[in-house]
């Protein structure tokens, strides 16, 4: 039976939010998990697909040798452990990274450090958080305002941590990502689920194009995960 030290534990907005601790015997050092309404949400084992959904937005919204002036503004949908915010604060072409994360306690945690992994994320200078729903973020974001959108809210549309995140993925949700990113900029989601629907939608909504779907297979104590991305960019505006 796993032995778990508890790290904290609050009310949220969506049931029970606890950050806890447990020993990896496969890799000899520990785990940090996150649950939220007794629902997984992430640990600290392998966050290579979380660093992904940043560096593959990041690249494509250089590939073609877009700048911005003063840097690229970045929203990230979801905080979680911290590991896709450090990843674009990694790329010294963000000037600013805001972060929209429900629940106030995951925010305190990381601050914290209570994730040794991704310690001192939010100190940088460019790092900023919203505590709130990142569908009311998007909506109040001027529009053609940012340059990337991340989305890495739950596990994607196919399991959702709650219902109401439902609307982040239909048509109108994705309508409303699309009409804040300037031309030429990029919306990106991890799914934890075969996308192909979602990235259907994508295709569908206005001026959302360059629609791409990458798979990655991760090995987790003796099984093999599939993890999803998608990632496309609202047209350019020579196009």
């Amino acid at each position: 039976m796993d032995t778990w030290t508890e790290l904290g534990r609050a009310t949220g907005a969506t049931g029970e939010v606890v950050l806890r601790r447990r020993p990896d015997p496969a890799s000899g050092s520990d785990l940090v998990e996150l649950v939220v309404g007794g629902v997984l949400v992430m640990d600290d084992g392998d966050a290579s697909t979380e660093r992904l959904l940043a560096s593959a937005a990041l690249e494509l919204l250089g590939a073609d040798g877009r700048a911005a002036p003063g840097g690229w503004r970045v929203l990230v949908g979801g905080l979680g452990l911290g590991f896709t915010l450090a990843q674009v604060l990694a790329d010294p072409r963000v000037a600013e990274a805001v972060v929209a994360e429900l629940e106030p306690s995951v925010v305190a945690w990381v601050r914290q450090g209570l994730v040794p992994a991704t310690a001192g994320v939010l100190a940088d200078p460019r790092a900023s958080t919203v505590v709130g729903d990142v569908a009311d973020a998007l909506r109040a974001a001027p529009p053609a305002s940012l340059d990337a959108v991340l989305l890495d809210v739950d596990n994607g549309p196919g399991f959702l941590v709650a219902p109401a995140n439902a609307r982040l993925y239909d048509d109108d949700g994705l309508a409303a990502a699309a009409a804040v990113l300037a031309p030429g900029g990029v919306l990106a989601v991890w799914c934890s689920h075969d996308p192909a629907a979602l990235a259907d939608t994508a295709r569908a909504v206005a001026g959302i194009t360059d629609v791409r779907v990458l798979r990655r297979v991760v090995e987790r104590e003796g099984r093999e995960l599939e993890y999803w991305l998608v990632v496309g960019r609202r047209a350019p505006a020579d196009r």
